[in-house]
This record gives C-alpha cells, structure tokens and sequence, in this order.
C-alpha cells in the first residue's frame, strides 16, 4: 500500500467540538455528558495512536478494512466500556448480550441481567436517523453517530478521511417509538426493529454532542 499524504493525515481522528457538549442534556443513573466526553476523547486516542501504528506498517487504517457493521460495533463497544471508568453509578451489563449495556451499579446481582428495565442502551452508527435494534426495547436509548471510510472507498475512488464523531442524542423511549421493518418471503436477513420518526425527534431534543456541521448533514 502506497503512502501518501491524505493517508498520513486520514490517521488522526478530528478532535471533539470543544463547544459541541449540550451542558443540558438529561443522561440518567448518574452519568453526564462529562463522562461522555472523556469516553469519547479515549476512543479518538485509541484510534489515533492504533491507525498510525497501522500506516507505519503499511497496513490500512482499522476503519478502512474492518465490516462496517463489526467497525460500528467496535465503536460502541468500546464507549460502553469506557463510561464507567468515569461514572461510578454505572456499570458495563456482565451477561453476554444482555440488555441493556450499561446498568446502575449495585442494582442487580453480579450487575449482570439478561434482560433488565433500567440501563441506558449504547448504539453506534454511521446513519443519521432510523437506527436499528433486534428489539423494540422500551430503554433509554443512546447513539454516537460516527463519520468515518469505509472498505469499499478503494474501489469507488473515495479520498480518506479522518474519523469523526458527528453527534450523540438520546432519550427514554417506548415500544411505540419503534417499528418492526418487513422482509420478503425468500429473504435471510434478520428482522430489525427501527425508532421512528417520532422517536428520532425526541432523541435530537435531548441531544448530548453535536459536530459543528452535524445539523447540515442530519
């Protein structure tokens, strides 16, 4: 893989907005977008310093040759560990898979739960609306919307691009703020669940971050 500069450059994730933060958002069990932040801020170093590793090998950036479904997960994954290093009232869900991923701390035993009806629900995604589960979950939902390349930029002549968190909203929802989407007869893919309309505006009002062009790109 050839060097270049807009490779080089691709490997250091835009910083946060230092006024992005809404100081008013409403995050509950005790978390704040304090804690979002400095969660946030450890991802960017973690793949600032791990994609420039990679250049110096020769090797492409992690979100240029990861799935974009495993590279999102990653993303969330990695904030819904690193919240609790901050907040003390907030755990990672112990139960492989349990919902929801974060859960107040000392609540539920070994604060593990498959299934439990307080926690907040950590999502990542690429999508400025219409976010996806398996479930419609009546949870407080987040999601850090994330800009970043992709596999396939190669291939249909994409110049790299820096990682970028775009905005992070969220707010209590129900099953209502849910729809299930169809599939046809002969389809494999999984039935999803999507927050509606409704349910994304309701997100957007209780927002936490927002890039300074994330409202034109909404």
């Amino acid at each position: 893989m050839p060097k270049d500069d807009s490779e080089a450059l691709a490997c250091t994730p835009k910083p946060l907005a230092a006024h992005g933060f809404n100081q008013k958002a409403v995050i509950p069990y005790g978390c704040t977008v304090k804690h979002l932040r400095r969660a946030m801020q450890d991802f960017l170093d973690f793949l600032g310093f791990t994609n420039t590793q990679l250049y110096t090998k020769q090797i492409p950036r992690l979100e240029a040759f990861l799935m974009p479904a495993n590279f999102s997960s990653m993303v969330g994954e990695f904030i819904i560990a690193a919240i609790p290093k901050y907040c003390p009232t907030v755990v990672k869900n112990a139960y492989h898979n349990g919902h929801p991923d974060l859960l107040p701390k000392g609540i539920f035993a070994k604060d593990s739960m498959l299934h439990a009806d307080k926690g907040i629900e950590i999502k990542s995604s690429r999508y400025r609306k219409a976010w996806q589960g398996h479930n419609a979950e009546e949870c407080f939902l987040m999601v850090v919307v994330f800009d970043s390349s992709r596999p396939t930029d190669v291939t249909n002549n994409i110049a790299p691009k820096p990682f970028s968190f775009v905005k992070v909203v969220g707010a209590q929802l129900t099953k209502a703020d849910w729809k299930f989407a169809g599939r046809s007869a002969t389809s494999r893919r999984t039935i999803t669940a999507s927050v509606t309309d409704a349910g994304c505006a309701k997100m957007e009002v209780n927002w936490m971050y927002r890039a300074p062009d994330s409202v034109s790109r909404s």
